[in-house]
């Protein structure tokens, strides 16, 4: 009986893949399940259950299906919902913007930095502004890292300085011209309200009003970054989720390598 259900469901399953029309997969291709949560500022009830489908429906879902909800707080209900998508997007035009590095592990980039630039790199790390998270900026620069990735401290080619969360801009610069920092890191958690946009872009500003942007390499990391977002806003790489200190410290040394050769 199970060979026989196994065949049924091999033959029903459809394997067209078009890349100029995906859509979500759930069971079969193309089918486009998909599951969604939101909350919606109403109070728990038939009439909430109706809203979120038809607000699923104008999204775009067929056969929206409400298969959880719960009332948050007094006038806010949370859901939890299924539906098919009906829209699709053509994945062979995508082009995403990339940092431009080939990506090394800590020896390759130690051994790189020995021959290409011959002293050690001056790096300062910090969550900016009022952004309290050092999660970030630790995987990136604490000598244990994240994920069986080692941080910039343990590399022996760089000087790493964390200092830490909720660190001003202005305290940043001066600690970067107190150490003759040679590239600059900032982790950005808190998102809401594009905080982390404003603080980013003040950051670029201070550094031009000093005349020291072009002197230093500038990048960015967080959940919402991503490489276009950095440079768009003045930075030179941006790194946003699953990135490592892999790719920061492969990035920096050589960009740094060809700023010297320029």
């Amino acid at each position: 009986m199970s060979g026989g259900l196994y065949s049924t469901h091999k033959n029903e399953f459809d394997q067209t893949l078009d890349l100029k029309k995906i859509k979500p997969y759930g069971d079969t291709m193309n089918d486009g399940k998909t599951q969604l949560s939101f909350t919606l500022p109403v109070p728990a009830g038939d009439e909430a259950i109706e809203a979120a489908k038809l607000l699923m429906k104008k999204m775009g879902f067929d056969n929206p299906q409400v298969v959880y909800m719960k009332e948050l707080t007094e006038g806010f209900t949370f859901f939890n919902c299924y539906g098919s998508c009906t829209h699709t997007v053509d994945y062979s035009s995508i082009y995403v913007p990339k940092v431009e590095a080939t990506r090394w592990g800590m020896n390759e980039t130690d051994e790189f930095i020995k021959q290409h630039i011959g002293r050690p790199i001056v790096v300062i790390g910090a969550s900016t502004g009022t952004d309290a998270h050092t999660v970030g900026i630790d995987a990136i620069m604490n000598m244990k890292g994240f994920a069986g990735h080692y941080g910039l401290e343990r590399y022996e080619m760089f000087e790493a300085h964390n200092l830490g969360s909720q660190v001003l801009n202005e305290d940043f610069i001066a600690k970067a011209i107190e150490l003759k920092a040679d590239a600059l890191l900032v982790s950005q958690t808190v998102t809401q309200k594009d905080v982390h946009i404003q603080n980013l872009t003040e950051l670029v500003e201070m550094l031009e009003a000093e005349g020291l942007r072009d002197k230093i390499i500038l990048a960015c990391g967080g959940p919402r970054i991503s490489h276009e977002l950095a440079k768009e806003l003045g930075y030179d790489a941006g790194f946003g989720m699953n990135s490592y200190a892999d790719d920061v410290g492969s990035f920096i040394a050589q960009e740094m390598d060809r700023r010297l050769n320029l």
